[in-house]
């Protein structure tokens, strides 16, 4: 349901007709957006009491200076009722998550977080770390805040538990051992260098380790260790004292409390209006690792509200699967909806959740290690965000410029000897790079290697979908390049009739070292070039040759990608009329690529299915 004052030219008319709206609103648990007059919405909020909590925003003694500015921009209000409390926890964190107000605080945290999967249902399984869906029947074993502690665990298990992690093609198609078996990071199940049983020892070793169980897999060793000292087999001994010796030095490093179970321990730090949550992942009393995030509209928030946030977006995702979610999470301060988010994460994880405060005992000693991790991330990204504005302010005084420029971007351009051709749009503003707004163009109907014709297809690209309003007009346009790129930049931009943009080539110094760029400045209004070399410790010059990097390495990263995925495609692909199924009848037939190159038109026309015109076209495309 929603409703809507009639435009006003007074203010206070507006604000009386939007609190005669709250006398309409009922005192049922529900979600509330706020519309500002353009239709955008920018609030979502929950409630026990639609009325009561709508209602509490116009009060003046209540009002924050964020909310004083949200409800000065409020339009219209639109409601929903919900059965429950817990039902509209869950609506509003969908509703915050797809509109993305811009007064909620908001958790860029949508990635998936990653973990360790053992399959199980094969006789010799593998470890692979794995992230998204857990559709593969298997078991998993995280989450680990980053795909490098996941890694650095595999590597552990590889020296100390050697259970293959191949793919499953790569292993099944094994005549020999490889590099793996030699280094003695594996033990060749592929081609039959260990029995079964063996091999699901290190199998349930392993387990045992992922579960947080190290004193079982210890003990289990020590005894293998004096069987095999019995049996005067001193060199298995010998291989199974090591692994002890590992495991114990590496239980020391990441045990942290006798008391088992699993906690996500959360810790919320604002400085100067930034706020950092700082998250420790526990699983059977292990540290996995821990993660600093910082949420976005953070501005007056309370420690309150970013946790509450924190909690109620990072538990669901986009696509509704929830997280991993532990029995127990250990918050740095107490919330106001602290049993309504426990009920909720109950319900997802189908087991109790508790939420708590913890005020002594190793549990408090946990919150304050992720403040001081959290505390120091803080510092070290204000202090980063502050660098940036300084560069963008020296950037303006070299320049010569009226205003600060608020944004910025660059093209590359990359290929191997013109082949698969990629260019890329890297954009940063006064708090960094905007890596959302990051383009690749992969650069089509040109000369090979014409690097002249690919920038300029790659501006008329993005700056055709800027004049039809799809994205932000630059201050400044970079290009890596000299006056060649600068030229085409241009002409593109005066075709466009984009007027406003100053154009700066980067071209690059003798011997490409860093430090002797030479900038070359046009703009379109002015007649000549303008060329400046800067000293190589200028904050702009850093800013510059931060931006330009950027632009090469996403440039480089993309045409690599499209390299791969030319060369890993049959030429068969490229023939029209030559469908799936009859490519793959065809090598079939033929028992290969290599054969099919060898026959002639009239072989291949043999092949049921293939007319002598598509034979024929086989045969001159493969020739």
């Amino acid at each position: 349901m929603s409703e809507s004052p009639q435009e006003t030219s007074n203010g206070e008319n507006q604000l009386e007709q939007l609190k005669a709206v709250l006398k309409t609103l009922p005192g049922k648990p529900g979600v509330y957006q706020f519309f500002e007059k353009s239709g955008a919405v920018i609030y979502v909020g929950k409630a026990g009491s639609l009325k009561k909590r709508v209602s509490s925003y116009f009060s003046k003694s209540a009002q924050s200076p964020k909310t004083r500015a949200l409800v000065a921009n409020i339009y219209s209000i639109e409601f929903t009722i919900t059965r429950n409390e817990t039902e509209a926890l869950l609506l509003e964190n969908n509703l915050i998550k797809s509109l993305k107000p811009k007064y909620n605080i908001l958790l860029r945290d949508d990635k998936s977080y990653p973990s360790i999967f053992l399959s199980t249902q094969q006789d010799f399984p593998r470890l692979a770390l794995h992230r998204g869906p857990k559709r593969e029947k298997g078991r998993y074993f995280g989450p680990y805040p980053n795909a490098a502690s996941a890694r650095n665990t595999l590597s552990l298990l590889q020296k100390v538990f050697p259970v293959r992690q191949c793919e499953n093609s790569f292993y099944n198609n094994r005549s020999r051992p490889c590099l793996q078996y030699q280094i003695k990071r594996c033990t060749a199940p592929c081609v039959g260098l260990i029995s079964k049983e063996q091999y699901h020892e290190s199998v349930e070793n392993a387990i045992l380790f992922l579960e947080g169980k190290e004193n079982a897999a210890i003990d289990q060793l020590v005894n293998r260790m004096e069987t095999a000292s019995e049996a005067l087999d001193f060199e298995a001994a010998a291989l199974f004292r090591d692994q002890v010796t590992y495991l114990r030095r590496t239980q020391d490093k990441q045990y942290i409390s006798g008391e088992a179970g699993d906690y996500d321990v959360i810790a919320s730090l604002i400085k100067n209006n930034q706020a950092c949550i700082g998250v420790f992942y526990i699983r059977n009393g292990r540290n996995l690792g821990n993660k600093n995030l910082f949420p976005k509209n953070t501005g007056h928030a309370t420690h309150q509200d970013v946790l509450t946030a924190f909690i109620s977006q990072h538990y669901l995702n986009e696509t509704g699967e929830q997280r991993d979610i532990p029995s127990n999470i250990l918050l740095s301060e107490s919330i106001e909806d602290i049993d309504l988010l426990a009920t909720a994460l109950s319900r997802l994880k189908e087991k109790k959740v508790i939420i708590h405060c913890p005020q002594r005992g190793d549990k408090k000693h946990w919150v304050e290690l992720a403040e001081s991790n959290a505390e120091i991330a803080l510092d070290i990204h204000l202090s980063d965000k502050t660098n940036i504005l300084k560069r963008f302010e020296a950037l303006q005084d070299t320049l010569e410029l009226d205003n600060l420029p608020q944004r910025v971007e660059c093209f590359d351009i990359s290929h191997t000897q013109g082949e698969a051709t990629v260019a890329s749009c890297v954009v940063f503003d006064t708090n960094g790079p905007v890596k959302s707004d990051y383009r690749r163009f992969n650069i089509e109907n040109i000369t090979p290697g014409d690097d002249y014709a690919a920038i300029k297809q790659a501006l008329e690209r993005r700056y055709k979908k800027i004049r039809e309003g799809e994205a932000l007009l630059p201050d400044i346009l970079f290009v890596d390049g000299g006056k060649g790129q600068v030229t085409q930049a241009k002409s593109v931009l005066q075709a466009l009739q984009i007027p406003d943009v100053l154009i700066i080539g980067i071209a690059k110094g003798p011997d490409r070292k860093p430090g002797l760029e030479t900038l070359i400045i046009s703009r379109l209004e002015a007649g000549d070039d303008q060329i400046v070399n800067l000293s190589s410790d200028s904050p702009a010059l850093h800013l510059i040759q931060n931006v330009r990097d950027e632009a090469h390495r996403f440039a480089i990263t993309g045409h690599r990608q499209r390299r791969a995925k030319a060369r890993s495609k049959s030429v068969l692909e490229e023939i029209e009329g030559l469908g799936a199924k009859r490519r793959q009848q065809l090598l079939k037939q033929f028992g290969g690529l290599q054969e099919v190159v060898r026959a002639g038109v009239e072989d291949i026309a043999r092949i049921k299915g293939i007319s002598k015109q598509l034979a024929q076209r086989i045969y001159d495309a493969l020739h």
